[in-house]
This record gives C-alpha cells, structure tokens and sequence, in this order.
C-alpha cells in the first residue's frame, strides 16, 4: 500500500488514474445520456400514429446530439491518453466499432431528414432512424461484452457479447420509455409505461450476466469479489441493485391507473431507478476492471502516454471538461419539464 500511495503521489503514477476516471465519466455519461435517445428511436416503431412519433422525437430533440460528444470526449482521451491500449482495443473491435458509426451517422441523417421529407417519404426516414438506433445499441452492447471478457474471439465469447448486445437494446429500451414516461403525457405516455414493463425483464437478465461473466472472466475479479472481506463489502451493490429493479417494477404497476386520473406523480420514479441501476452498474464493472483497460494485459500505466504528453494534455481537458458538464447541465435546464410539439 505504501508503493502505491508513493507511486501516486508521481505525475507518472496519477496522471494515469486520473484520465482513466475522465474516460470512465465520459463514458458512463455517454452510455445514460445517449441510451435514453437510443431507447426512443428503438422505440419509434412501437406506434403507427404520426403525431405520437413526432411527440417521441421531440422529447429528445434538444439532447441528442450533444450526448454524443461524451462519446467523442471518452475515445479522445482513451486516444491521446492510451494509445498502447486505443490500438489494442479498437484493433479487436474494428468491426462493431465501424457497424456503430455507421448507424449513428445512418440515425443522424435520418433525425434532420424525416422533417424535411414529404409525407410518403418520412416512414423510411423513420425506419432509417430506428434502424440506426437498434444497430448502434446492439453494436455497444457486443463491445462491452467482449470488454469484460477480454476480447476473447472465441465461439463462446462471441456469442456472450452477442446475449449482451441484445440485453443493452432492451436496457436503453428501458431508459428511452422511462424518459417518455417523464417528458409526455396522454396516450403515448400510457403506451411508454407499457413498453418499459416489456423490457425490464431482459434488462435484469442483461445485468445479472455481466455480473456473472466478469468474475468469470479473470480469477483477479473473481477474487477481488468473492474473497473475504470483499464479499461483505461489496453486498449491498447486488442488494441496491435488485431493490432498484422492484421500485421500478412496483411504479410501473401503479401509473396505469394513477395517469388515467390524470395524477402525475411519480413520473420520475422509474427513470431516476433505471438510472441508477446503471450507475451501480458502471461501478460494479469498473471496481472490476480496476487498473485494467485490457483485463490481465494491459493497466493504466502501461498503456498511458509519456508523462510529458499527459501533463499537456490534463490542462486542455481541465479546461474542456468542466465546460462539457455546465453546457450539458444548461441545456436540460433549459429544456427540462414536458416536451413541446414538434414544430420547424
């Protein structure tokens, strides 16, 4: 412990630790922030009724594309930060990674061009925009499952991060129907309560097999979870977890009847659960991975860049990073409460 405290107190040894934690913000915000859109435009092909879709779109209108410069934030630095392990990492993944940007410039495209289509055109611009959605799900999902299994390309762990690919589709199907629960009212809110009832399910299927593959994945994590005192510790992670799970499903049961009276409490409840389903999440996965960016190859110091270069870079992003939270802060400050209709 005293190696590591004085290992730290370098440049060399924080400089590491602290742009791995700026990745790791970024990337969680991206996964919340950006999953909850995705969850939409998954959604998209749930109703036929033409303003409804308009009514889903614009509940997320004024985000969406700003989410995704979490994405952009959490690769730059995994970029000029890590280079040893940007190569090894988007070198394993070269093709789901070039399958997402592909649907995501598919869905950007589709997002400006449905309003500007004329009426028997905007369907397949519809179409595109889901359709870019569940790719771009599905392909973050394999990602992360070949992640905590090390990018083994073997049968079985390409069919591991296939099951997790599609447990993330429903996952931001869960966050994309919380999200509309909160942003509209009506009848497509009625709807949105029932599709988010449909994906929970899968979703706590989802989670339960990252918890299960992680720890399988490396004797290190399972160590680091099952040995004593961890495993004491470590308890009330799961336990928050499945309490979380049946809020959301005991708030799901009850706002049928309570929106048909016209009551909008609660609203929230199954967004604010959802969403800390995927913080527990995202500190369960990173208190496993932790110091690795590649399990069992690659850690944070061996794949970080030159001292020199990091202290470059760690003043732009002090300077940047703050300015990306209080611009993302602002805009839902702005925009937050009931979506207005779509209007151009």
């Amino acid at each position: 412990m005293l190696e590591i405290g004085i290992e730290l107190a370098r440049p060399g040894g924080w400089l590491p630790v602290f742009f791995a934690l700026v990745m790791a913000i970024s990337m969680i915000a991206y996964v919340i922030l950006d999953g909850y859109d995705l969850g939409v435009g998954i959604l998209l092909r749930q109703t036929d009724d033409l303003s409804e879709k308009d009514a889903m779109i614009a509940s997320i209108g004024p985000f969406w594309d700003a989410n995704e410069t979490w994405l952009v934030l959490g690769v730059g630095v995994l970029l000029v930060a890590f280079p040893l392990a940007h190569g090894t990492i988007l070198g394993a993944l070269y093709l789901p990674v070039a399958i997402m940007l592909a649907a995501l410039t598919l869905r950007g495209v589709a997002f400006d061009f449905r309003v500007k289509a004329k009426a028997p055109y905007r369907p397949w611009w519809d179409r595109a925009f889901y359709t870019g959605s569940l790719v771009a799900s599905w392909s973050q999902g394999f990602m992360l499952g070949q992640l905590i299994i090390g990018f083994q390309n073997t049968t079985v762990g390409n069919a591991f991060s296939a099951v997790i690919g599609v447990a993330l589709i429903a996952a931001y199907r869960l966050l994309g129907a919380s999200w509309l629960i909160m942003k509209t009212d009506g009848a497509l809110q009625q709807k949105a309560v029932q599709w988010a009832k449909r994906s929970l399910l899968l979703t706590a299927v989802g989670v339960v097999a990252i918890s299960l593959g992680t720890p399988w994945a490396s004797e290190r994590i399972f160590e680091k979870w099952f040995s004593f005192p961890n495993v004491v510790m470590l308890f009330p992670i799961p336990v928050m977890t499945v309490v979380l799970f049946y809020v959301i499903h005991r708030s799901l049961s009850r706002l049928p009847l309570r929106l048909s009276e016209g009551n909008q409490y609660g609203v929230a409840v199954p967004f604010m659960a959802t969403l800390g389903i995927f913080l527990l999440s995202s500190y369960g996965l990173g208190y496993s991975l932790f110091p690795w960016l590649v399990i069992d190859r690659l850690n944070f110091w061996q794949a970080a860049s030159s001292v020199e270069a990091l202290m470059v870079i760690f003043y732009g992003v002090v300077v940047v990073f703050p300015i990306i939270i209080a611009y993302t802060a602002f805009s839902y400050r702005v925009f937050w409460g009931k979506s207005t209709p779509l209007k151009y």
